[in-house]
């Protein structure tokens, strides 16, 4: 049987949060919806971050209302401190919270301080708060920024990127992130922090495409054993649009892009290509531009039986 991955689209959480312009609510329900008729899994839906610093996502919660629930679909929001937890689980009470909640950290001070305005221990505390918060009632996933490099302090140790996995499983994470933010990594680099990697929960690659080279490193965290990858449509994303750090393109890897090299490397996504196609469109519609997927302009790669001998 081929190898088979996990792809969680994000283009409605960190793809939209670097768009200047609010989208409307209906046009991201929409969205999310066409998602899962693609066959994706897990969807990142939304953030709790608070509406004056991230004015994208003040609808949070009214979208997590909206979406179409269906069997085996997860649908994740962002929490980035313990008030966004408790907004996660008032809505889970309301009858229509998300399967799954991001914890943040980040793998440098400067980072921590511009981003999440604490220090590192103080980001800890806030995780190991939400954690007792959340009490049991998600799927939580652990996010490690800026685990390849800094825009502020450049080299991160990989043994600091390793300790936070680990302390993340420690807490009880059932999968954790680790984000190229900047998109700095390189397959070597990437090979050799997975191989330091605790291998006790598994382990999501989350590139940004800002140099290029997102879908090698997709391909190097493959090839050393990762299964569950983040993704957006479009290569849509990055930091917060009223954020500044980084330069170029800070999207993500696009979901088109990656799914189409490992459809034509024999590697399952389980996902339907026209209907994926379908959401590309839709998604360019939606922000009014093309975006940069290749995919979208090219098509899918023809798979090894559909090649010409």
């Amino acid at each position: 049987m081929p190898d088979a991955v996990t792809i969680c689209e994000c283009f409605a959480r960190d793809g939209l949060q670097h768009e200047p312009e609010f989208v409307p609510t209906a046009t991201k329900v929409a969205l999310l919806d066409s998602f899962a008729d693609a066959g994706l899994r897990r969807i990142e839906a939304t953030s709790y971050s608070h509406p004056s610093r991230v004015p994208g996502f003040s609808d949070a919660s009214e979208v997590l209302t909206r979406i179409r629930r269906r069997p085996g679909v997860a649908f994740k929001a962002t929490c980035p401190n313990p008030r966004a937890v408790r907004r996660a689980l008032a809505d889970l009470d309301a009858g229509h919270g998300a399967e799954e909640l991001s914890l943040l950290v980040s793998a440098s001070e400067s980072h921590t301080e511009r981003n999440l305005r604490t220090s590192r221990a103080g980001q800890w505390e806030r995780v190991e708060e939400m954690v007792r918060l959340a009490g049991g009632r998600f799927k939580l996933v652990g996010v490690v920024s800026v685990a390849f490099g800094c825009p502020f302090e450049g080299a991160v140790d990989p043994g600091r990127v390793a300790e936070d996995v680990a302390r993340f499983a420690d807490l009880g994470a059932d999968l954790v992130t680790l984000g190229d933010t900047t998109g700095v990594a390189t397959p070597p680099s990437v090979r050799a922090l997975f191989a330091r990697l605790n291998t006790e929960v598994p382990v999501v690659a989350h590139f940004h495409n800002t140099r290029g080279t997102g879908i090698a490193n997709a391909v190097a965290a493959l090839d050393a054993g990762c299964r569950n990858f983040d993704t957006a449509m479009g290569g849509v994303g990055g930091h917060p649009s009223a954020i500044r750090y980084g330069a170029g393109l800070t999207g993500n890897v696009c979901t088109e892009d990656l799914v189409s090299l490992f459809d034509a490397m024999g590697v399952d996504t389980d996902l339907d290509l026209d209907l994926l196609a379908k959401s590309s469109a839709a998604c360019e519609e939606a922000l009014g531009r093309p975006l940069h997927s290749m995919v979208a302009r090219a098509g899918f790669a023809p798979t090894p039986n559909q090649e010409n001998p």
